[in-house]
């Protein structure tokens, strides 16, 4: 599940791939005696400026249309960050960016956080060619088996 984002710093928005600038703020949080990190992601940059800064390529899959869809449709549409390396004061490093919510789902129960925002325009506009150039994923289910479910009366 592990896959580690690499941007290149002349790396271009094509049909599957945007590279997106993360802006993230770190914040003390202090409890009593504890004082803890905490990562909050304040926004999106589409169009990066600086090579050092946090650069994840949002990649689109064929598979995962359903679920762009379902993230479309929702009133608040977001792109979640997954972050690796969250235990240290140092700059967590991005595993992945993505607009599947089932994907994201698949990182929380491990050791990673993952942060959401909501999704810029633009990207919702690049998602919707997408699944308009590739056609609506649905899932179809298999009728049941005549019988199945019901007790057998004896």
């Amino acid at each position: 599940m592990l896959k580690q984002q690499t941007v290149t710093p002349k790396q271009q928005k094509t049909e599957q791939l945007w590279p997106i600038e993360c802006q993230l703020v770190a914040h003390e949080i202090t409890t009593g005696l504890w004082s803890t990190t905490q990562w909050q992601l304040t926004a999106f940059n589409l169009t990066p400026l600086h090579q050092n800064s946090c650069v994840a390529t949002l990649q689109l899959h064929r598979d995962e249309r359903t679920d762009y869809r379902f993230n479309l449709s929702s009133n608040k549409p977001k792109l979640f960050l997954v972050l690796d390396n969250v235990e240290t004061s140092e700059t967590p490093s991005i595993v992945t960016i993505t607009a599947s919510q089932s994907v994201a789902g698949q990182y929380m129960d491990g050791d990673y956080l993952v942060l959401s925002n909501s999704m810029p325009l633009p990207v919702q506009v690049w998602m919707e060619a997408f699944i308009g150039r590739h056609g609506e994923l649905l899932e179809q289910r298999r009728k049941k088996r005549k019988g199945a479910g019901r007790a057998s009366g004896n």
